[in-house]
């Protein structure tokens, strides 16, 4: 660096050839007039009789002396500029060092440091001198007289002396430990939240798997005994647990597991290869990490790495729902169980002795455990019968649950009205003319928008739509038989009928527009996904006919998976009937 300053710096004229700052012109506003002072230099008496000799041998030096210092006042500025844009290089480049500097050595973070250094020193020496101020006070009021203090001098100093050293003993010692309990304001630390990416959001996955598999290969073991997966494991460990209970030497029993645990853990951690568990461990193939990924791949790994975790959460959140349920008496009957239980083991723990309460408490845990979850897991009758935490744990509610028990009763509500309602309008259609029929005003509730809605699809009249889509279900019909893009997709409302799929285009009055397919004549039905790059299942229903060599397709169906049980419902019943007719 300090190269490249002086190949700057003396890239021109020497400084040496420069006119001197201090002799050269004051700068000023008025730095471009005419008169300049010139400062002329200073001659020998014998340069002075040659100048005024004009004839004599000096005047050609007089001329070039002349010629050199009236220069002109462009030249001087020059020079000047010359001057000011070595400074300026020199001052961006000690800038630009001074900047490294900084950033490696962190002078911010040392300053603040030493600021609280400095406030920490200043803080100890006011309470040094809070310390030393009473006690001069006390030297100065208990002073001796004279006589007395020389007589005493010997013994005062030797007594300084030792609650000198006394106290830097302490302070060399203990004067950590004292400063550790110093109060000081908490510094919060900002944490910067890293930017989504998917290489990251799977390598999380994975640690979150290989974190959770202790937990969950003890759980899986735990589930094994209960089952007794091995029968002579379980049968052990039964007769352990139920001798250490009824003897008292149940925790100690949990705490020599522990330690046994440990060691093996040391022990594998050494290269030890020790492997015990009652369920055999599959190994689990680990794909590696590929550098390179399409854009399509990358996002189909965000999809899946977002359906686990979308699982995941799903799961825990229904637990601490359930939980939170269980304590906040939404249903009361299931709370007051756990609360009378409560109530009887506060009692119990108040007149029972302790040795008698563990007892009891370990007997009942060893026979549910290793007896009674077998027998209940075996049967799940009986299990849904008399599995009393079980039958809690089922029956609480999570929020979503809650919510739709609550829109559930509304709709109920509303349909109760709407039934009030049909019978006024009942009643108004029994006292309607007699030129007015009954199909006739049954019709008009079952129309579309254009008509009715066994004339829109050639249909007889007893073809109406099912209770379920009496307005229909918004979809759009991909037809890929089809090469012309105006036939090839079509919006339009689909309708289900006893017999019949109906579709109703709504871009034509046209009933060519629409599709009308009998229920018989389906022979494949299943739920389709259009867009294989979007998320989630797909919002489509493919049905396959004899007619047509593709699939049909109603596609951007928001009540997809409504649509699909109905449909499937009620071909499962036109083919069952079809067959048990066929049959007779």
């Amino acid at each position: 660096m300090l190269r490249r300053l002086d190949k700057i710096r003396f890239r021109g004229h020497k400084r040496d050839d420069f006119l001197d700052l201090a002799e050269s012109p004051n700068a000023s506003d008025t730095e471009g007039g005419d008169e300049i002072p010139l400062k002329m230099p200073r001659t020998s008496p014998r340069d002075g009789e040659e100048l005024r000799d004009p004839a004599g041998p000096g005047t050609l030096i007089m001329a070039a002396g002349v010629q050199d210092f009236n220069r002109t006042e462009f030249d001087r500025l020059n020079e000047i500029k010359g001057h000011l844009e070595i400074a300026l290089l020199e001052k961006h480049f000690l800038q630009e060092e001074l900047r490294k500097l900084r950033e490696e050595t962190n002078a911010e973070m040392l300053r603040q440091e030493l600021d609280r250094e400095r406030q920490r020193r200043m803080e100890l020496e006011q309470k040094i001198q809070e310390v030393l101020k009473p006690r001069a006070e006390e030297q100065t009021a208990q002073q001796p007289p004279k006589g007395q203090a020389q007589a005493n001098n010997g013994a005062d100093r030797r007594s300084q002396g030792l609650c000198a050293r006394v106290q830097k003993w302490f302070s060399e010692r203990f004067g950590e430990y004292v400063e550790d309990f110093r109060f000081q304001p908490e510094e919060s630390a900002v944490e910067t939240d890293e930017p989504l990416s998917a290489r990251r959001l799977t390598e999380n996955m994975r640690r979150l798997k290989r974190g959770a598999k202790p937990v969950t290969s003890f759980v899986k073991n735990l589930s094994a005994l209960s089952d007794w997966y091995s029968v002579y494991t379980s049968a052990i460990a039964f007769t352990v647990y139920m001798n250490a209970v009824w003897h008292g030497w149940a925790i100690p029993m949990f705490l020599f597991l522990a330690i046994l645990r440990l060691s093996l853990n040391y022990l594998i951690a050494r290269g030890w290869r020790i492997q015990w568990s009652i369920v055999p461990e599959v190994s689990e193939a680990v794909e590696p990490p590929k550098e390179d990924l399409t854009v399509s791949e990358k996002f189909q790994l965000v999809l899946d790495v977002a359906q686990k975790a979308q699982n995941l959460f799903g799961k825990m959140a229904d637990i601490l729902e359930k939980i939170k349920n269980l304590f906040m008496w939404v249903q009361p009957e299931i709370t007051q169980k756990l609360y009378v239980a409560l109530w009887a083991a506060f009692l119990a723990s108040c007149f029972l002795p302790y040795r008698l309460v563990g007892l009891a408490v370990g007997l009942y845990a060893g026979i549910k455990f290793f007896l009674i979850d077998f027998i209940f897991k075996r049967c799940p009758r009986l299990r849904a019968k008399y599995d009393t935490p079980y039958i809690i744990w089922k029956s609480l509610p999570t929020d979503p649950q809650l919510k739709e028990r609550s829109s559930a009763a509304v709709s109920r509500r509303l349909s109760g009205h709407d039934k009030l309602q049909t019978a006024s309008s009942r009643s108004y259609v029994s006292s309607a003319p007699a030129g007015l029929s009954k199909d006739e005003d049954t019709g008009r509730f079952h129309g579309t928008k254009k008509g009715n809605f066994h004339e829109i699809f050639n249909l007889t009249e007893n073809e109406r739509p099912l209770a379920v889509c009496e307005n229909g279900w918004r979809c759009c019909l991909i037809n890929r038989d089809r090469k012309m893009p105006t036939d090839y997709i079509r919006n339009g409302v689909l309708y289900v009928t006893e017999n019949y799929l109906c579709f109703e285009s709504s871009k034509s009055g046209s009933s060519k527009r629409n599709k009308v397919i009998k229920l018989v004549d389906i022979t494949d039905i299943q739920k389709y996904k259009v867009l294989s790059v979007l998320p989630g299942t797909g919002m489509g229903i493919a049905v396959s006919t004899p007619s047509t060599q593709k699939p049909l397709v109603f596609g951007a169906m928001a009540h997809r998976d409504e649509a699909f049980e109905t449909i499937l419902s009620q071909y499962t019943k036109i083919t069952a009937a079809a067959a048990s007719g066929s049959d007779s």
